[in-house]
């Protein structure tokens, strides 16, 4: 994976609950552990934009239901600071389903997409529809 170029603030946990961005058919999923994390010992792991997690549909098309999934957060509500000093929100948190090689299940992603997921995936850059 590249590194980032701006400073992602961790703010979701694990057994969080967020939004399916992707038209694959899941609709909220629930993160259990985070693919690359460095931290320190017994510390409770946690992740932001650009990030790859584990994850389990909870709401959704039943195929996709209760088996363990990789998922990208593309969307995270609380403030990070870019490098030019801009500071970028979203309004929910988001993640879009992905296979072991990081390719996307679905073939669009409904709403916006932060730039640091497409500098990280840029295959998932192409099937966004807007990038912020």
């Amino acid at each position: 994976m590249k590194a980032l170029t701006s400073n992602v603030v961790k703010s979701l946990n694990s057994e969080s609950m967020v939004n399916c961005a992707d038209n694959s058919g899941a609709k909220k999923i629930q993160i259990i552990s985070f693919k690359v994390y460095k931290g320190r010992k017994r510390r409770f792991p946690r992740g932001g934009v650009g990030d790859v997690v584990s994850c389990v549909v909870k709401k959704g098309d039943f195929k996709l239901r209760h088996k363990v999934q990789y998922a990208v957060v593309v969307r995270q509500k609380k403030e990070y600071k870019r490098n030019n000093g801009i500071r970028v929100c979203f309004e929910d948190n988001a993640v879009i389903l992905v296979d072991q090689k990081i390719t996307p299940m679905g073939s669009e992603v409904k709403g916006p997409m932060a730039k640091e997921v497409v500098e990280r995936f840029l295959h998932l850059g192409k099937i966004a529809s807007i990038v912020v």
